[in-house]
């Protein structure tokens, strides 16, 4: 059966099959004695690309089959064909081509040799795409050829076509903008995941590095990881909002409730959190504008709940192989400290994927809704966390927090207001953290009024002289919201300008 397409929310192809020739043999048919075979076997490997003594030694056994060579181009298949050599045979297969190649591998993944899906969206549907072979009865003789048919034959049926959320421009940007930061930061690697704020669907989700589905010879571990799905880290300062809106939603806090940071220390059940210095007293927006771990604390000293409700320790609800949880222990179990670490992203994780998730609480009026990678026919309702208020109140302070004083100004971008988070998180080695080496964060959303996309982005270990979330993983982020919005036809609601300027704030750790 032919294999059914995988195709982008506008219809454009990201996988489909080809007719491919496989070549095969019955080696005690190929006569290696006769001259005219051995003349002809030069051009045998060359076509089929491989080492004419390879091509030789397979030839040269005792066995009634063989493959030679699977999925060669079918124009390949017809010249080998008319070199007519007795003994060698073709099948016709299909084999998949990936238009947009390495920008979008870790959504679509791959088939193997058998056309059967191994990773991504070819593995998560497969028994939709791969559809039905057809059969039939036949008589063979010893060597395996058919003599005769017996009786009516089954048709194959055609595997269906899978419609994803992704947008194939949107995807190929995102990429394109999360390796050029990771070269340029001589990072480990990134992500990058773009969300339709109103429907939770993936509009994009790129990691690099990547690697082309295509050609998959040189393939590592480390080209194969779908990071913004599969691997979880303590996300930092960008679970922030999430605790203030808690405090916020309690009834004992408001916008401008005062909270006295000062000596820009606190001292919790023996172990110190800091400040990268002394705020003073700061109201709850000013502790999301200058990512006080300290303000932050103090709110959830007052209260707690809710990070569970908002997807965090919760696997995400989507058909995609090896979709992570993160950890968040259960509430009873939790020492003062821990309440203390994670209401400023350390004691917790979270997947790049749970992290743009959990802002959709903020683009909804309150309800967080469910990540989609196909394409819906109408959004879903969601689940309310907070009061329309809340919601309101939280989206104004994550536009502070990228404004004049905000750890997140190189979030910006001309023509459209932007609202989000920038984490710093250490790197945990073992039982510890490691010595200078960070994960670099930014959460946010567009235009802040009124939400189309959420943008998350992670940068791993950044080392190139800076490693803040705000200035190495929020450039990202403004640049995709720009394009991305462009491409969804979203006008612009601020006066475009012709530069950013963006003062460096230091972020706490």
């Amino acid at each position: 059966a032919n294999r059914g397409r995988i195709l982008d929310r506008n219809g454009l192809i990201l996988a489909s099959s080809v007719p491919a020739a496989s070549i095969w043999a019955i080696p005690e048919d190929v006569d290696m004695a006769d001259p005219a075979v051995l003349a002809q076997l030069p051009a045998l490997a060359q076509l089929m690309d491989v080492p004419l003594a390879q091509l030789k030694q397979k030839l040269d056994t005792d066995k009634t089959f063989v493959w030679l060579k699977r999925q060669l181009d079918w124009d390949v298949g017809q010249q080998i064909k008319a070199l007519a050599i007795k003994g060698i045979y073709q099948t016709r297969e299909y084999k998949r081509q990936y238009p947009e190649g390495e920008s979008a591998a870790h959504i679509v993944g791959f088939t193997n040799g058998e056309d059967k899906g191994q990773e991504g969206m070819e593995l998560a549907f497969e028994k939709e795409l791969a559809g039905q072979p057809g059969s039939r009865r036949v008589i063979k003789d010893r060597l395996g050829r058919v003599v005769e048919g017996v009786g009516e034959a089954s048709p194959p049926i055609d595997g269906r076509e899978i419609t994803l959320s992704n947008e194939s421009r949107n995807q190929f940007f995102a990429y394109q903008k999360i390796k050029e930061q990771v070269l340029a930061h001589k990072a480990l690697g990134g992500s990058v995941v773009v969300m339709d704020a109103r429907t939770g669907e993936l509009l994009a989700l790129a990691n690099y590095p990547s690697f082309d589905p295509g050609n998959r010879k040189k393939l590592t571990g480390e080209q194969l990881r779908n990071r913004a799905i599969t691997d979880v880290f303590e996300p930092g300062s960008t679970v922030k909002p999430i605790t203030v809106a808690m405090g916020l939603e309690s009834g004992k806090f408001r916008p401008d409730t005062l909270i006295d940071t000062s000596p820009g220390r606190l001292n919790v059940t023996g172990s110190t959190i800091s400040d990268t210095r002394n705020h003073g007293v700061l109201t709850v927006e000013g502790v999301i504008q200058k990512s006080s771990n300290i303000g932050v604390t103090k709110i959830a000293q007052e209260m707690w709940e809710t990070f569970s409700a908002v997807g965090y320790g919760q696997k995400p609800q989507i058909a995609f192989p090896g979709v992570a949880s993160g950890r968040l222990r259960p509430f009873k179990s939790w020492r003062p400290i821990e309440q203390a670490t994670m209401s400023y992203g350390y004691g917790l994780s979270a997947s790049l994927l749970q992290m743009a998730r959990s802002y959709t609480v903020f683009s909804n009026d309150g309800r967080v809704i469910p990540a989609s990678m196909l394409k819906l026919k109408q959004p879903p309702v969601g689940v309310p966390i907070f009061s329309i208020k809340t919601a309101n109140a939280v989206r104004h302070m994550l536009a502070l927090a990228t404004g004049p004083g905000g750890t997140g100004q190189r979030a910006q971008t001309v023509g459209y207001s932007v609202g989000g988070k920038s984490g710093t998180a250490r790197k945990q080695v073992g039982k510890g953290y490691a010595a200078g080496k960070y994960r670099a964060w930014f959460t946010g959303l567009a235009p802040v009024e009124e939400p189309r996309i959420i943008v998350a982005v992670m940068v791993d270990e950044p080392n190139n002289g800076t490693y803040y979330g705000g200035t190495v993983a929020a450039p990202v982020f403004s640049a995709v919201v720009q394009q991305s919005l462009r491409f969804m036809g979203v006008p612009p609601d601020m006066a475009v300008q012709p530069q950013i300027v963006a003062d460096p704030v230091e972020e706490s750790l």
